[in-house]
């Protein structure tokens, strides 16, 4: 038991006294951020703009549209200039893309500028994981998963966010542009360190190939698909569980935010654990619990839909896909016969797919039934999950 305590305990000391490994996990942080305050803000721009739960999901299916047609193109950038520089880029980009939905007032430019919060998404997705596998080879350090928590401490504190500003009276746009000047600030103070990260020296036969967007087979189609249920499960919880606080549950306003805080505050702490756990249990018993914690978790958002139950289901299913992400990337990232930014990029296409269009699946499901009967099929995701990982060789 104590060398379980210290293993996972150790790995956290050496990520926060690492300079560099905290500066890649700022721009994780930034990423869940900014993310998170969006969604908080989602049932505004439901209200603001009058939409029902199909257009609204119909509007949301911009955002995976940018971020799926923007993979190839980030994975290019990243081998052209460097991930160091993509990955500032990426954090200034996000900090300006993600303003841009909350402040408009026409319906029509909301499409175009979802667009763009997904092409920044995904640019900063690719190159923070990018710069994680780097470190982890560089310094022979655990920081994938610890780097996917600050994920979720970022979109935790996002959550959190608007309940804070809805106390001081803050409209929705303005709190938006001071989360965008946060995001700047946090840019300002790591980019430097960013851009000191050196690249990894190859020989001459361990040139990377040029990228190409292939589809997956074998043990990489069983990893994609793994990683479809996982993160349309994170997305469609991300995006709905707001909207699932205030139409389902008919919370107050003060706790609309608070499902999406337990969610990401147990998603969180098990990924900034994960490095210290993972080695311990195993990749695939860690994801096949993570599955049992997740279907745990919706049974109990479904047939309890009650404040602080919901809140509860959630962080339960917050717990159970906290690791998943981690143990996936890292495995696209080793992924043989690939150059790291590469088979990131091909793992980040059906992620983010997963991630973005799960949400606008839940919108067309909720619509022709009800948001109940759409978090069902999550859990039905929830069980092929844990079927596959059972049995899937992971790198």
């Amino acid at each position: 038991m104590a060398h379980l305590d210290i293993a996972m305990l150790s790995h956290l000391q050496t990520f926060f006294t690492h300079k560099k490994s905290l500066a890649v996990g700022s721009g994780f942080f930034l990423l869940g951020f900014l993310f998170g305050n969006w969604a908080t803000l989602i049932p505004y721009i439901k209200s603001f703009y009058k939409l029902d739960d199909g257009i609204l999901g119909l509007m949301l299916l911009c955002l995976p549209l940018g971020a799926m047609s923007f993979n190839p193109i980030a994975a290019i950038l990243i081998q052209r200039f460097g991930f160091q520089k993509t990955t500032v880029f990426g954090m200034l980009f996000l900090s300006f893309a993600f303003v841009l939905p909350i402040t408009i007032s026409t319906i029509i430019l909301l499409p175009f500028t979802l667009i763009l919060a997904g092409m920044s998404m995904t640019l900063l997705n690719i190159s923070v994981n990018t710069a994680a596998t780097v470190i982890e080879k560089q310094y022979n350090i655990n920081i994938m998963s610890t780097c996917h928590g600050m994920f979720s401490l970022g979109l935790m504190t996002g959550s959190l966010m608007r309940s804070f500003t809805f106390l001081f009276d803050i409209d929705e746009k303005i709190h938006m542009l001071i989360m965008a000047g946060m995001g700047l600030i946090i840019t300002f103070f790591v980019g430097k360190t960013i851009l000191s990260i050196h690249t990894l020296s190859r020989s001459t036969d361990d040139k990377p190939s040029k990228f190409r967007l292939v589809l997956p087979k074998g043990v990489l189609l069983s990893i994609v698909i793994i990683s479809i249920c996982i993160n349309v499960t994170e997305g469609s919880i991300t995006d709905w569980a707001s909207v699932y606080m205030k139409d389902v549950v008919q919370t107050s306003p003060f706790f609309i935010g608070w499902g999406l805080f337990g969610y990401s505050t147990f998603m969180a702490l098990g990924r900034l654990f994960g490095d210290g756990i993972i080695p311990i249990f195993g990749k695939n018993n860690v994801l096949v619990y993570g599955a049992a914690l997740a279907l745990g978790g919706l049974l109990i958002t479904i047939f309890l839909p009650f404040t602080w139950t919901a809140i509860a289901g959630f962080g339960l299913i917050g717990l159970g896909v906290s690791c998943g992400a981690p143990i996936l990337y890292a495995s696209a990232a080793r992924y043989p016969g690939l150059p790291d930014s590469g088979g990131l990029a091909i793992m980040n296409t059906f992620a983010m797919g997963g991630f973005l269009m799960g949400p606008v699946v839940i919108g067309f499901i909720s619509d022709l039934s009800s948001l109940s009967v759409a978090f069902g099929f999550v859990l039905f995701l929830a069980l092929v999950w844990m079927f596959i990982s059972r049995k899937v060789e992971l790198f």
